[in-house]
């Protein structure tokens, strides 16, 4: 078993105000070495970008931002970033874009108006059942595709970024994805999946605090604003029903062939 110390976890964060739960993948240990630094990020959404922490974003060397995020979310809160830095959309919801609509009324801060949907665990299988689909749904495998062809494009130079609304969701599957491609182990994957956990939620304190005046429970909102290692079951336990494991994920149900992991792994191991 090799895990990441909480130091590794610090220095990966990007502490950017208007961009959080921004970290890189670099440091963590993987099979024959550990991923680069520098290489490749990820974040909740950088619409709200500020002006100073531009500058910063520019400092990473970030070249390409993959937005994970549906049509409706692009068009209501674009991207702000840069002028020189492409944004490029994949949206992995697209097949079921109503499926974003709890979790974006409870982040507008119309927590009550979604009380009774979340009560009694509905919250937790909700979760569940929009992992399935990011393993389930047609434009959820094209989306995925197209970013790992992209990320092992030889042709693109600098770092890459990829978000979604929050970075945990979304994101988060394509972290798990990309870092078993890379070679981590499942506690090490485990770990930074987890850590949302403690770099986002501080940011949504005044939605929790706002639902807490509205006199509903802010517990119930964790599953909606958090991650859960049941999540990621759930979204594995697709894998198997419909692929039978996940490197038969990787080349049926994403496309992507050994050169393709094999040109990953070359890019982003040191």
């Amino acid at each position: 078993m090799t895990s990441s110390s909480p130091d590794t976890a610090r220095s990966r964060r990007v502490p950017l105000p208007s961009a959080p739960n921004m970290r890189d993948l670099g440091g963590l240990t993987v099979t024959g070495g550990e991923i680069r630094t520098g290489e490749v990020f990820r974040s909740a959404s950088v619409a709200k970008l500020s002006d100073a922490d531009q500058e910063a974003f520019e400092e990473l060397g970030i070249t390409t931002v993959f937005d994970l995020r549906t049509a409706r979310e692009r068009s209501k809160e674009p991207d702000r970033l840069p002028a020189r830095i492409p944004s490029v959309h994949l949206d992995v919801m697209a097949d079921d874009e109503a499926d974003t609509t709890a979790g974006l009324t409870v982040l507008r801060g119309d927590a009550g108006q979604v009380a009774e949907v979340l009560r009694d665990g509905a919250a937790i299988r909700k979760m569940e059942q929009s992992y399935r689909k990011f393993v389930r749904l047609d434009s959820a495998r094209s989306a995925y595709r197209d970013f790992f062809l992209a990320l092992a494009d030889g042709s693109r130079q600098g770092a890459a970024l990829f978000h979604c609304a929050t970075g945990k969701d979304r994101t988060g599957w394509a972290a798990v994805t990309l870092l078993r491609i890379l070679g981590a182990e499942e506690d090490v994957i485990l770990e930074d999946y987890l850590q949302t956990n403690t770099d986002l939620l501080p940011a949504l304190q005044t939605v929790l605090d706002k639902a807490e005046t509205d006199g509903l429970d802010p517990d119930l909102l964790l599953p909606i604003l958090g991650v859960r290692e049941s999540y990621l079951e759930a979204a594995d336990d697709e894998v198997d029903r419909l692929f039978g494991g996940f490197e038969h994920y990787l080349s049926e149900g994403l496309g992507l062939d050994a050169q393709a992991a094999e040109t990953l792994r070359e890019r982003f191991v040191a």
